[in-house]
């Protein structure tokens, strides 16, 4: 059946332009990007429009009909009443080039700034993946770029600003692809957060709706993402673990040790609280002769009766000079009492 339709196409360029009518006859099974194409064949030659596959795979004709983010090569004409005008406006979220070719190089900016895969080292190839990993990702590597998420995203949609901060759905479903990819050794999570604006998305799931791919980019790959951005950022035991490790780590790699006499090992050799020098060895005539270790006691030692220790506070603790100190399971004062009460019943003996 052959009727006859009204288009109303946006005509300009970046200084400004106007939605201009054109009636075109148009047949069943036709889409809209055949009724464009019409207009393009009978009323004007000049009309700018991008479009490749006519298939729904190459992404290209990406427009607003009747104010939604579509592709035109996937938008029936007879899904629309026959006798109202059919509204084709350019991508509002990208500047406009001319007509209903939009300027979308933000969005190749936006993908030169993620990472590349990352696999460790020596990993043999092809990768060997479970098949639930495999899955995963594939649902993700539907995407064909044609950048209706981004449009449709209010972020950037009515937020001009928000570009430079914000990679918008598209990306962040590469981002997620990355996380989750059981071969990769990258960790972006933060960056995702705290440069590429993954905190301004408040999961409308708009970008999953005029997704053409059928792609849950909300469900199955930035709710997931801000799920593991949660673990590293605000997770209280990661938190705690992350200040233990950096205290640990704090102050870089001790330099190698210089000049140490013979017998004494630093904190290079037995930890934070293994004994630096000779002067750590404490004025006590009770300790002369003794063999130092470090941090921990040397069971080697303990038949030879000269073993002694450092507690994390610097205090001694083991056998000195063959004479039992009592200190074994005792606190750091403690031990100094029991060794001086030691030397006075002695003595008093």
């Amino acid at each position: 059946m052959t009727y006859d339709l009204t288009l109303r196409i946006w005509r300009g360029d970046a200084e400004g332009g106007e939605l201009t009518d054109y009636v075109v006859p148009v047949e069943e099974g036709e889409v809209v990007l055949d009724a464009v194409h019409h207009v393009q064949e009978l009323h004007a030659s000049d009309l700018a429009v991008r479009w490749n596959c006519k298939a729904g795979k190459c992404g290209s004709c990406s427009a607003e009909i009747n104010g939604r983010p579509r592709l035109m090569c996937l938008a029936r004409l007879s899904t629309f009443p026959t006798d109202e005008p059919i509204t084709v406006t350019p991508m509002r979220a990208f500047p406009v080039l001319r007509d209903l070719v939009t300027d979308v190089s933000f969005n190749y900016a936006k993908a030169r700034e993620v990472p590349a895969f990352a696999p460790a080292a020596g990993v043999q190839t092809p990768y060997r993946m479970q098949q639930v990993d495999v899955e995963r990702s594939q649902e993700f590597r539907k995407c064909i770029e044609c950048f209706l998420c981004q449009d449709t995203c209010h972020v950037v949609r009515d937020h001009e600003d928000n570009k430079e901060a914000f990679s918008g759905p598209r990306f962040f479903l590469r981002y997620a692809e990355l996380e989750m990819h059981p071969m990769d050794t990258g960790d972006r999570r933060r960056m995702a957060q705290e440069s590429r604006g993954l905190g301004l998305c408040n999961i409308t799931k708009c970008c999953t709706e005029v997704c053409p791919e059928s792609i849950k980019i909300t469900d199955n790959a930035i709710i997931p993402l801000k799920e593991r951005v949660a673990d590293v950022k605000y997770d209280p035991l990661t938190w705690l673990g992350s200040k233990i490790f950096r205290r640990g780590q704090r102050g870089g790699e001790s330099p190698p040790p210089q000049d140490v006499p013979a017998g004494i090992r630093t904190q290079a050799d037995s930890g934070a609280h293994a004994v630096r020098s000779e002067s750590d060895v404490p004025d006590d005539p009770s300790f002369a002769g003794a063999r130092v270790t470090g941090g921990v006691p040397n069971p080697d030692a303990a038949d030879q009766g000269s073993t002694t220790g450092t507690t994390p506070s610097g205090d001694f603790v083991g056998r000195v000079s063959g004479q039992d100190t009592g200190m074994d399971e005792t606190s750091g004062g403690e031990k100094r009492a029991l060794a001086e009460g030691d030397e006075t019943a002695g003595g008093s003996r």
